[in-house]
């Protein structure tokens, strides 16, 4: 990460915890501690740190509608075969996608992939991309938006 102090980092980081969570089997409080050796490097800023945390409260408590989306979506995939980087930032992603209306669909998307590039198997982002492409905001009549 860089020292940027940006929504990006929080987000990186927020990630980080969630991973932590689901691998480690870790509780929030163990958690947080990535979180504030992030803002005590000033990687990220401490007005970002409520950000942080509702993200991964957020992704915690909507973790079970964004599995059953992912295992409609992720062709060929279970849940529980996806690699676990894959799996959490999608979950981070589809909680923005879904519950932040304030965050573009493009952002959140962008996001997971440029993450699954820093952080996934070499062909991650194409299947994050992939999956997040199901979650495309649609308008009133249905269409997606483009």
């Amino acid at each position: 990460m860089k020292k940027t102090g940006s929504r990006k980092n929080a987000r990186e980081t927020a990630f980080k915890m969630i991973f932590q969570m689901d691998v480690g089997k870790n509780t929030l409080s163990v958690a947080e501690e990535t979180l504030n050796e992030a803002v005590a490097d000033g990687l990220v800023e401490e007005r970002d740190r409520d950000y942080v945390l509702a993200l991964v409260a957020g992704v915690a408590e909507k973790k079970e509608e964004t599995d059953a989306f992912m295992a409609k979506h992720a062709k060929g995939w279970t849940v529980d075969r996806i690699n676990a980087v894959e799996k959490n930032l999608i979950r981070l992603a589809l909680y923005e996608i879904f519950y932040l209306k304030e965050i573009p669909y493009e952002v959140s998307v962008n996001e997971a992939v440029e993450l699954a590039k820093s952080y996934g198997d070499e062909d991650a982002y194409g299947f994050v991309n992939a999956v997040l492409d199901n979650a495309r905001p649609e308008k009133a009549d249905g269409e997606k938006l483009r």
